[in-house]
């Protein structure tokens, strides 16, 4: 039995994932010998709904000054982001009187598009050198982890806020209560909450299990931001599906009873029930879904290495560490990684140390198939590579289902 990080009520593990590596932490060949790796089981706690990792990792190993995650460098997560900004502009009629914060403000790619609105804003980013980057950029950034003493630091130094917002990150914070303090603390009266993540009802509609890595304490639902929002005097009244990271849900909190909640809440409420993430026989048939794409994946790949095919894989994602790990996937089966980001190129993936090489290689190495690890990019990568691909060669993907496309 473990103990529930949001009400401290018991709750068993559903899924061992085995020793696993920091989903980031891609390292030199020197380096290998040294890995840090922690017990990644998941549990589901029928009190609150939460389904969460059963032990944490140092968060010092995930947040750092080699942190190996820029937003930036997508296309498409940087239009999403000015979409994202503009939609809060337009919430809280924000101008140059009105304060933004940001938590996990990664390389300044949302607080940009306030910065040149003339919003005065403040990021926070414990890695430094991803939080160099924003501060390039001229946005003002404190480099440590957000909790309620920093809230009450930055309502001395600043003012309450408009808008607090966040991105795929609220999930990767173990000390919930504190930050929801800090939330409850630092918001004006009138001011919202923001913030988005992988959602649960898609992690578990498409089985979508490589969304569970060591950053990933939490995997949110309604059902469970509902919980943690009351119990610190705040109110879940909005909710709005997103398609970023293969399937997020973007929640707006507020003081209780001053702002007016959405039937969009009580909707998604409904349809979780329906299925079943209340209930923990769902997350039973989840694993068993997982074992079977692993079954299948495994005998692709080791079918087609004895045909003497040459297969490699697309994007080093954090994503891919968990797949890599569980499924047992090694250079044996997979030649290398190709990856547009330079801090994890010439390097080696976590645990499975498949080497990862600059993607401007790609279209050199003539693969037969190639195994997309960031899926949840599939059209903008498909789209990209088309005329390469052709018909001779083929992907392969594993969420829902293992498929040769």
């Amino acid at each position: 039995m473990s103990k529930c990080l949001v009400c401290n009520d018991n709750f068993d593990p559903f899924v061992d994932f085995g020793d696993m590596p920091i989903a980031n932490a891609f390292s030199l060949k020197e380096e290998l010998f040294n890995e840090y790796t922690f017990a990644m089981k998941v549990g589901f706690c029928e009190n609150c709904n939460m389904v969460q990792l059963v032990e944490q990792p140092d968060r010092e190993k995930m947040f750092h000054e080699n942190y190996a995650f820029f937003s930036s460098t997508s296309n498409y997560m940087i239009n999403h982001f000015n979409d994202f900004a503009s939609s809060v502009i337009s919430l809280q009629g924000l101008n140059e009187n009105s304060f933004v914060l940001e938590v996990g403000c990664n390389d300044g790619i949302m607080l940009q598009s306030f910065l040149s609105n003339k919003i005065p804003c403040l990021g926070i980013e414990p890695s430094q050198n991803v939080a160099n980057v924003a501060i390039e950029k001229g946005i003002e950034v404190i480099t440590e982890f957000f909790d309620q003493p920093l809230a009450q630091h930055i309502s001395k130094m600043y003012q309450k806020a408009d808008a607090i917002l966040s991105a795929n990150v609220m999930c990767h914070i173990p000390y919930i209560h504190s930050i929801y303090d800090g939330v409850k603390f630092l918001l004006k009266d009138d001011g919202v909450f923001i913030f988005e993540d992988p959602y649960l009802g898609e992690i578990i509609e498409k089985t979508s299990f490589d969304q569970i890595y060591d950053e990933h304490v939490f995997l949110f639902s309604a059902l469970s931001i509902s919980y943690i929002a009351n119990a610190h005097d705040l109110e879940l009244v909005d909710v709005e599906p997103q398609i970023t990271h293969g399937g997020s849900m973007r929640y707006t909190i507020a003081h209780k009873g001053l702002k007016e909640v959405s039937q969009n809440v009580n909707r998604l409420i409904e349809q979780e029930k329906a299925i079943g993430l209340d209930n923990k026989h769902s997350y039973m048939n989840f694993t068993k879904s997982v074992d079977k794409i692993k079954d299948d994946l495994i005998s692709l790949l080791t079918k087609l290495k004895n045909e003497g095919k040459k297969v490699v894989a697309y994007g080093a994602t954090s994503k891919s560490t968990t797949v890599t790990n569980y499924f047992g996937i090694t250079p044996d089966l997979v030649d290398c990684i190709y990856d547009t980001t330079p801090i994890k190129q010439n390097k080696y993936s976590p645990g499975a140390h498949i080497p990862v090489l600059p993607y401007n290689q790609f279209r050199e190495s003539n693969p037969d198939y190639v195994l997309l690890f960031a899926w949840n990019h599939a059209e903008e990568i498909m789209k990209k590579e088309s005329d390469y691909m052709g018909k001779k060669r083929h992907w392969i993907t594993y969420i829902p289902d293992v498929r040769v496309i």
